[in-house]
């Protein structure tokens, strides 16, 4: 008897030929993308590049503000070159630094916006007293920086005179630090007090650790010592109605003791 096992069929092998894989296609598609994203890739850097060395975004106006004393036209002269350069290179910490060669400016900022605009902010020098170097008077900020020569064109100016500043051996005449660190202490404190600095007449510092005020319409000297001004200078002015009934002809008051005012009449 012939008995007929079942075929393993795991084991048999197919009589047609294997089906080819579709190779060649699917890598002409990737290929055909890695093409496409290279080329868009080039074209944007391309574009990119125009946008820099065309004139699309490059500067055509300038905005400024801030201003007062100086006009538009000194503060753009100060950035000359700026117009017409491209909007994204250029150095706009460069052109910052420019601003402070004017005396007149303490600094500025500038700002791009796009398409081909820089927006300029800048910030002008206060003067807050007139000081005087042996014989030429100067206007100067609260901390003491040399603004601008004084003379008929600032007329507009109602300033305290600094006195004392220069030392001189009869030949050359040179600021004393000393000196002028006084007087700018002196301008610091009572710069957020305009109405007692315009009450100031002039302020001499020819003693480094002693600043002497003359107020308007008052002649006698006021004594401040180094510190504490403001102080000072209002508790003279609550004081000043009852001493004028005592002394009516005042030299000085020494203001700088505390709990004392020494107060020495005219001879």
């Amino acid at each position: 008897m012939t008995v007929l096992a079942e075929t393993d069929r795991r084991f048999r092998r197919t009589s047609r030929p294997a089906r080819p894989r579709r190779v060649t296609r699917r890598w002409l598609r990737v290929l055909r993308g890695v093409c496409l994203t290279a080329g868009l890739v080039f074209g944007g850097h391309q574009a990119v590049e125009l946008l820099l060395v065309g004139s699309v975004l490059t500067v055509d106006d300038i905005v400024v503000s801030g201003n007062d004393r100086l006009s538009e036209g000194e503060v753009l002269a100060l950035l000359s070159g700026l117009r017409g350069k491209s909007i994204l290179e250029v150095d706009l910490e460069a052109h910052r630094r420019r601003l402070a060669v004017s005396p007149w400016l303490a600094g500025g900022t500038l700002r791009r916006l796009l398409p081909s605009t820089i927006e300029v902010l800048v910030e002008e020098r206060n003067p807050v007293a007139v000081a005087r170097f042996v014989d030429r008077l100067y206007l100067v900020d609260a901390g003491g920086e040399v603004i601008d020569q004084y003379g008929p064109r600032f007329s507009e100016f109602d300033l305290p005179i600094i006195d004392g500043l220069a030392v001189s051996d009869g030949i050359i005449a040179a600021v004393e630090p000393i000196r002028m660190a006084l007087a700018v202490r002196l301008l610091e404190q009572l710069a957020a007090h305009p109405e007692v600095l315009r009450a100031i007449s002039q302020i001499n510092v020819a003693d480094p650790y002693n600043a002497v005020v003359l107020l308007n319409n008052d002649p006698a000297l006021l004594h401040l010592g180094a510190d504490r001004f403001l102080e000072r200078l209002r508790f003279y002015v609550e004081l000043a109605p009852s001493l004028r009934t005592r002394v009516a002809d005042i030299d000085y008051v020494d203001l700088r003791f505390d709990q004392r005012v020494y107060v020495k009449p005219t001879t």
